[in-house]
């Protein structure tokens, strides 16, 4: 069993890794390209117009960057404020995971599940690299965990709660939030047949709740767009953002009109799973199998009691395997695909491996635990070699103490494994300590290391490192610079090339290899010139993680400084 203790120490671990990524740089592309956006509301005071650059933008609702911005007024416009809603959130998805696995089977099915939900790969890295799918996951498995309780109980309360969580689902990405909370919901219900919860009345408070937390997402679209249709949205005009968000979001990322197409792989969800749900991937996989094959076998003569003529539920749930399969086959054919998407996943994988792991030490099989836990040790040892891989060769730490510390928290995590001897706490054990250990050094190290080859924002350390006082930088194009943009404090402005020449007064100018050649082509001067490594961070590659061939694919930022005609 899990009791309070483990838990608690558990559940203060995993929060000292949260805490930590809190104070990382921002990374691009979309999670500083939202920070901006939300920083922007609360410059210009306009909280109803969303703007990506200089193009109005229709794609997400507004609610992630409401929540951000409501953060920046209370904490000022710091990294760590845009994180705030996202990690709160995600406090939020293991409280309803507990919920959610303690109301389908016990409350140390809940305690496991909340914890593996904490653990899981994707989710500690939704808190630092911060897009909108934090704020989903969170209110979608709350909602999913109070209209679950609706189904079972008929009490108005979680219908109401069930609702107001489904609508801000919705305000932070649209029809997928529906699809992701109603999917395992109707596998339930018609495997639970409690059709005549949808019957009661109670159900037009519930649909009106939810009209009304949604309203204000609904308003904010038709001020924008709605009342504006000359505007010319992706080459479209008569653009409907109310329409769009109601029918036309989710078909356009499912066919990749519009925002464009960058996956048909059918699998690509099946092997990034993989990673994802790590360190707890096998035991996902053992637990869904294990649920197939005694769905296979179940004995059919599990109907419940009769209420009015009709059975009112059956023995057992399909909540959580009927949701994952049927999230998994919808989204595997998007054309636009991002790894990301599987967190609304992961509360069901955590629920269902929860049940699995406490089913097995419920029927005494302590030899499978065992087992099992062996198979975690054998996960936590590759953990290890990739924290010692990080710390002396990728970004070599540099410190006698940071070395010796890390090794003993290595062997540590060894010495506690045979010290457990109870096969559950032994089996949770090693996988929790592995994935703080982890994160730690990935929060705490790696990111921040990594960050430093990240153009925009390294460049924005210079500036203060130097103590420059440029109160306007300039682009010469519309490519985005997301990191730079938030961390000077506002976005870069565009400037054409022929113009600069005829400057009157001297600026500085953000660039690249390109634009630096078409300047001196131009024959424009500059008097100062900064200059700072630029790699896309998100996607890692061999030969920048080797020290010996990082060199070869870097390319260069620099900022420059025309110094304008004399008068």
């Amino acid at each position: 069993m899990i009791r309070g203790r483990f838990f608690w120490i558990a559940f203060l671990g995993l929060a000292g890794v949260y805490l930590v990524g809190l104070f990382a740089r921002l990374m691009e592309n979309d999670s500083a390209q939202f920070a901006v956006m939300a920083m922007r509301m609360v410059q210009e005071q306009d909280f109803l117009n969303l703007w990506k650059g200089g193009e109005e933008y229709l794609d997400k609702p507004h609610l992630h960057y409401w929540l951000a911005a409501l953060s920046y007024s209370l904490f000022g416009l710091h990294d760590w404020a845009y994180r705030i809603p996202a990690l709160l959130a995600t406090f939020l998805g293991a409280y309803s995971c507990y919920g959610l696995g303690s109301a389908l089977y016990t409350r140390n099915t809940g305690r496991i599940a909340a914890l593996i939900f904490m653990s899981a790969q994707t989710i500690v890295l939704s808190v630092i690299d911060v897009r909108t799918d934090a704020v989903l996951t969170g209110f979608a498995v709350f909602a999913i965990w109070q209209l679950y309780r609706y189904l079972k109980e008929g009490a108005l309360t979680p219908l109401l709660l069930g609702a107001a969580g489904a609508g801000l689902a919705f305000s932070t990405k649209g029809q997928i939030a529906l699809l992701v909370i109603g999917l395992p919901l109707l596998c339930q219900l018609i495997y639970s047949r409690s059709w005549h919860r949808l019957w009661s009345p109670k159900i037009l408070l519930g649909l009106l709740t939810f009209a009304l937390v949604i309203s204000p997402v609904l308003y904010a679209y038709y001020h924008q767009f709605d009342l504006h249709p000359e505007k010319i949205i992706r080459g479209k005009n008569e653009r409907s953002g109310v329409f769009f968000i109601l029918w036309e979001q989710s078909f356009e990322r499912l066919s990749g009109e519009g925002i464009g197409k960058n996956s048909s792989d059918y699998f690509f969800f099946f092997h990034t799973f993989l990673w994802v749900f790590l360190p707890w991937t096998l035991m996902g996989l053992w637990a869904l199998w294990a649920r197939f094959r005694g769905a296979s076998k179940k004995d059919k003569s599990e109907n419940g009691p009769v209420h009015g003529g009709t059975p009112t539920s059956r023995k057992g749930e399909i909540l959580t395997t009927g949701g994952i399969c049927s999230i998994f086959l919808i989204i595997s054919f998007a054309q636009f695909k991002l790894p990301h998407y599987l967190n609304i996943t992961i509360p069901l994988f955590a629920v269902l491996t929860a049940s699995f792991l406490d089913g097995l030490y419920r029927e005494e099989a302590f030899k499978k635990l065992r087992k099992a836990g062996a198979v975690q040790l054998g996960i936590y040892s590759l953990v290890c070699a990739a924290v010692l891989g990080i710390i002396f060769w990728v970004f070599p730490l540099g410190s006698l103490l940071g070395y010796i510390l890390l090794i003993v928290g290595v062997v540590l995590g060894y010495f506690l494994f045979l010290k457990w001897g109870d096969p559950m706490v032994r089996l949770m054990g090693i996988s929790l300590y592995g994935s703080v250990l982890l994160n730690l050094v990935l929060n705490g190290h790696f990111y921040p290391s990594l960050l430093e080859y990240q153009g925009g924002s390294a460049m924005a350390e210079r500036i203060r490192a130097e103590s420059l006082e440029p109160y306007t930088l300039y682009k010469l194009s519309d490519q985005h610079t997301w990191a730079l943009d938030f961390y000077f404090g506002k976005p870069l402005e565009i400037v054409n090339i022929t113009d600069l020449p005829q400057a009157s007064q001297p600026l500085w100018l953000y660039t690249d290899d390109k634009e630096l050649e078409k300047l001196r082509d131009a024959g424009v001067r500059w008097d100062t010139e900064y200059t700072v490594d630029q790699f896309r961070i998100s996607r890692l590659q061999g030969r920048f993680l080797n020290p010996e061939t990082r060199s070869e694919v870097l390319r260069k930022r620099y900022l420059v400084r025309i110094p304008g005609q004399k008068p």
